[in-house]
């Protein structure tokens, strides 16, 4: 059984108290403030150091799928009733930041309202929880999640990181409050923020988790220039950036700053990937679809992005390296994936001719961010070009790129499937028609994929699990090509050496709620 979180010990240096840290955040501006309708960096970024979660991966051991620690209960609980009842404790002593008490009723509402969103109102996540039946809170300190059937998903689900406790009774008067307001009960409390320019935070000193934070507070400056960002931390306007960098900036900062910077890099838990539009045609023929996917030298075309972008690794729909994540061999069996690129483009030019679609003209959407969307973008296009196909880009802010996305206002877009923690049974979920899957924008129903997910979602041993992953595979990249994946991104973080207590994690999502960071100056 996992023991609730505590304040790090200090295994070399002991930590300091005050100081404000600065650090930049790779976009415009988040979309909304709202951790529930929102799956960007942006907002975590922006706000999670104000939020609380029931529980979280632990943040010593960030790469596990099944180490899970308490924030605001008191221990993980064991499942009961053949593994489908979890009763969590909730700590007596939490309040939100405008006083009032933090009880299990605002822990149940907060999470009814992700996994079952009222009418109207967007929940990013609500099919990572389609074991639950229903989440009651039968006394102050007592949360109950009942689930449908017994699960491995449930506690990683549980566990994101965009799971904010929100006020119960704010959410009963307006479940659309939180995307623009924030009031929560997390290390620090909110102070400032000004549209485009930075976000503010300030030390929460009623914070129940005792000795933390450390800082006196944080700003969070908004640059979606890589320039800019890399500029600050050079001049030390600013420490870090948690997002990632590429290897060119992280090499120009240590040639600048020798033993004043320091870095880490991990796998990263995102992907870029292309999402044709099912709604417009001739997006809606499945032939066009697999020609676009057939058309990508990913094997050659990886290493060199490496050099120049934050992406690395050839790989399907599962995270690299994870137990259900396809092989070399397997992976070459896919359209897109063949060794012989000639082969593959050939494949791809009839399939264009038999759907009169040659030399067909398209839109590509793209997020306005440097890394490492522009550099995909670019070199899918000249991709494109390669079996005829005429592709401009039409860029945007984050904002209208997720309304874009949400309206079926694109033709392709270019998007990054990201995650709050690994665990592949939710992960892949992506690729499930919206109908399940809010953040499917790719604008279709399938009942096959939801079938084949369904028994991989039910089946607990893992080997008949690893296969039936590598027929759901086949069938939404290949058979269908609902979807298509390019690249697994790769994680490098260069900062300030006075910043400690960061550690890197396989997704930035998770460990941002700055709690155990501190200033060593």
């Amino acid at each position: 059984m996992a023991a609730a979180l505590a304040a790090p010990s200090a295994a070399d240096e002991e930590p300091k108290y005050g100081g404000t840290l600065t650090y930049m955040i790779p976009a415009d501006a988040p979309p909304s403030f709202d951790g529930h309708r929102e799956s960007t960096y942006a907002t975590v970024h922006s706000v999670a150091p104000f939020y609380s979660v029931l529980i979280r991966i632990n943040p010593e051991n960030p790469s596990s799928t099944t180490d899970f620690v308490c924030d605001l209960c008191t221990e993980v609980p064991q499942p009961t009733d053949e593994g489908t009842t979890y009763r969590f404790k909730i700590r007596s002593d939490v309040k939100f930041h405008d006083g009032a008490p933090l009880t299990a009723a605002d822990v149940a509402a907060s999470f009814n309202a992700i996994v079952f969103p009222p009418e109207g109102v967007l929940s990013a996540r609500a099919s990572n929880y389609l074991m639950v039946d229903k989440v009651t809170a039968p006394d102050p300190v007592t949360v109950v999640f009942r689930l449908k059937f017994a699960t491995s998903a449930f506690l990683p689900a549980i566990a994101d990181p965009f799971n904010f406790i929100y006020k119960k009774a704010i959410l009963d008067q307006d479940p659309r409050w939180y995307e623009r307001n924030i009031l929560g009960s997390g290390p620090f409390k909110f102070a400032d923020y000004q549209v485009g320019q930075s976000i503010k935070g300030e030390r929460n000193t009623a914070y129940y988790r005792k000795g933390l934070p450390y800082l006196d507070g944080f700003t969070g400056i908004y640059a979606d220039k890589q320039a800019v960002r890399v500029e600050a931390i050079r001049s030390d306007r600013a420490a870090i950036e948690f997002r990632s960098m590429p290897p060119a900036a992280r090499d120009e900062l240590v040639k600048a700053l020798g033993d004043k910077i320091n870095a880490q890099e991990s796998d990263w838990n995102v992907a870029s990937a292309v999402t044709p539009n099912h709604g417009r045609k001739p997006f809606d023929d499945a032939r066009v679809r697999r020609a676009l996917t057939l058309a990508i030298d990913r094997w050659h075309g990886a290493p060199a992005l490496s050099k120049i972008a934050i992406v690395e690794t050839v790989g399907g729909i599962v995270f690299p390296g994870s137990p259900l994540a396809a092989t070399r061999e397997e992976l070459e069996q896919l359209a897109g994936y063949w060794p012989d690129i000639d082969k593959s483009r050939a494949e791809a030019r009839q399939l264009l001719q038999k759907a009169g679609a040659e030399g067909l003209s398209f839109e590509l959407l793209n997020r306005n961010v440097d890394q490492p969307y522009k550099y995909v973008a670019t070199w899918l296009i000249d991709e494109w070009s390669k079996i005829g196909l005429h592709v401009t880009q039409r860029v945007v802010p984050s904002g209208p790129w997720f309304e874009a996305m949400r309206n079926g206002d694109f033709d392709v877009v270019l998007e990054a499937p990201g995650h709050g923690l690994v665990n592949p049974l939710l992960d892949v979920q992506k690729v499930l028609p919206e109908s399940v899957d809010a953040e499917n924008y790719a604008h279709y129903e399938d009942t096959t994929a939801v079938d084949l997910y369904e028994k991989m979602l039910h089946e607990t041993d893992p080997a008949r699990q690893r296969s039936l992953m590598r027929r759901f595979e086949k069938y939404v990249l290949d058979d269908e090509a609902h979807m298509i994946w390019v690249l697994w991104w790769h994680r490098i973080v260069p900062y300030r050496s006075y910043v400690k207590g960061f550690k890197i994690s396989p997704t930035h999502f998770i460990n941002q709620d700055l709690a155990t960071i501190w200033l060593d100056r």
